[in-house]
């Protein structure tokens, strides 16, 4: 979640709803985002 919000600007509390299926490809977007390997 902290590479989530940290990517996209998010709280915890907007991403709180999300399954760990959403949460895993969201954080591979910040990934992908951030430039990170």
């Amino acid at each position: 979640m902290a590479d989530i919000a940290g990517v996209f600007h998010w709280t915890p509390a907007v991403m709180d709803g999300f399954t760990i299926d959403e949460l895993m490809a969201w954080r591979e977007r910040a990934r992908q985002r951030s430039g990170a390997e």
